[in-house]
């Protein structure tokens, strides 16, 4: 226990005094909004877009943390989060919600990327439930009734296809970012449409909802997770597999999403198999464990390639799967794993003057190429991996 009590301590200082600070302090934009970037050395890009996800998960971390540690100061910063979905990102002709908006505010790319919408539910639903406006619930309802009329593929494949031009109608091009590959159907977000669905389902749990989210777990179980324990990642329309390569993150984060899913859901049969999934997939992912207590990114089978470099978020979830593994099964050597990946965290990724470099590099060397804070880089993973350990 002395190892929980450590680590719980370690991360309310962490939340509170580094990470929760960083973004209130310096990426509120006196123009509205938030900045849309800081580059890897610290310095702010006043310039860059403005992103939905950055958007939504900084919403979502300040209404989570308000509601943990019942700071006002967090549910200003979430109310700032929520005025600038509700009224610069959400599309009031077709609905939605557009990818980017320009360092002004004003919308720049308006595609409908369903991993977007679905973090803006995750961000409205906590939103929600932290301070009970319920505006936010009726805009994250709407939005989920656009993910099921637009996305849904409806045939006996199932699934959600990955993006489409603002008015509803096919897109060519479909990637999330430049370097996924163009296909109908990704893990990655029917992972984030099942988070975003779950956070909802526990303020509104509407039996539709329930019945996609159901579903929602059955294609994890079924189509995305690998024989081998690991989640496949890209896939066409009629759900074959288009990539052999293994993120070792995706796995460990999806091994404690998965069964989060299932207890909301509350089914018995389906905890039973989901539990069985979760450990498989905490398993394959600690193949990507290192002595130094860190996870590496991913590898590709069918290559050999392997990228060796510590993401920030890929550290950050390991910490949370491991923990979820070790009250899953009872065994310590899970929980020293999670405490084994944060010393690696608080020795290495964190940065002097706040928050967390993007990586470290194979070789040691922290990466201050890649965003410090941006369109992808948010308070998210790691505010939620110190949520996560105070709460459980």
């Amino acid at each position: 226990m002395d190892l929980l009590l450590r680590l719980k301590e370690d991360l309310r200082a962490e939340l509170e005094r580094d990470i929760l600070p960083f973004w209130e302090q310096r990426m509120q934009d006196g123009r509205g909004g938030f900045h849309g970037r800081i580059d890897g050395r610290g310095s702010l890009v006043p310039d860059a877009p403005k992103g939905a996800i950055l958007n939504a998960r900084i919403l979502w971390t300040f209404a989570a943390a308000f509601r943990s540690l019942g700071d006002p100061a967090c549910a200003d910063v979430a109310r700032h989060a929520f005025l600038q979905i509700r009224d610069r990102f959400y599309d009031p002709v077709f609905g939605g919600i557009w990818w980017s908006l320009d360092a002004e505010g004003r919308p720049l790319d308006t595609k409908k990327q369903f991993y977007a919408i679905a973090f803006a539910i995750y961000g409205l639903a906590e939103y929600y439930r932290a301070v009970g406006e319920r505006e936010a619930l009726d805009l994250a309802v709407r939005l989920y009734r656009d993910i099921e009329a637009h996305s849904r593929d409806t045939t006996v494949r199932g699934g959600y296809l990955e993006a489409a031009q603002r008015d509803w109608t096919p897109i060519a091009d479909m990637r999330l970012s430049e370097k996924d590959r163009n296909d109908a159907k990704t893990m990655n977000t029917h992972l984030h449409i099942l988070e975003g669905y779950t956070a909802l389902y526990r303020v509104w749990p509407d039996e539709e909802l329930r019945r996609s989210l159901t579903e929602l777990v059955s294609l994890f179980l079924e189509r995305i997770v690998r024989p081998d324990g690991h989640l496949g990642l890209f896939f066409d329309e009629e759900w074959r597999s288009q990539s052999e390569t293994v993120s070792f993150g995706h796995d460990i984060e999806a091994s404690w999403l998965l069964w989060e899913t299932a207890e909301v859901l509350g089914d018995p049969e389906l905890l039973t198999r989901v539990r069985s999934c979760s450990m498989r997939l905490a398993e394959a992912a600690a193949e990507g464990l290192q002595g130094d207590g860190s996870m590496i990114y991913e590898s590709d089978p069918a290559t050999g390639l392997r990228d060796a470099d510590r993401h920030w978020w890929v550290q950050a979830e390991t910490v949370v799967g491991c923990l979820n593994q070790w009250q899953l099964r009872g065994e310590t050597a899970w929980l020293e794993r999670a405490v084994a990946c944060w010393d690696f965290i608080r020795k290495q990724l964190r940065c002097p003057d706040g928050e967390w470099y993007w990586s470290i590099r194979a070789d040691g060397a922290p990466n201050t190429e890649d965003d410090r804070a941006g369109f992808w880089k948010c308070p998210y993973h790691n505010g939620r991996m110190c949520l996560e350990v105070l709460t459980r």
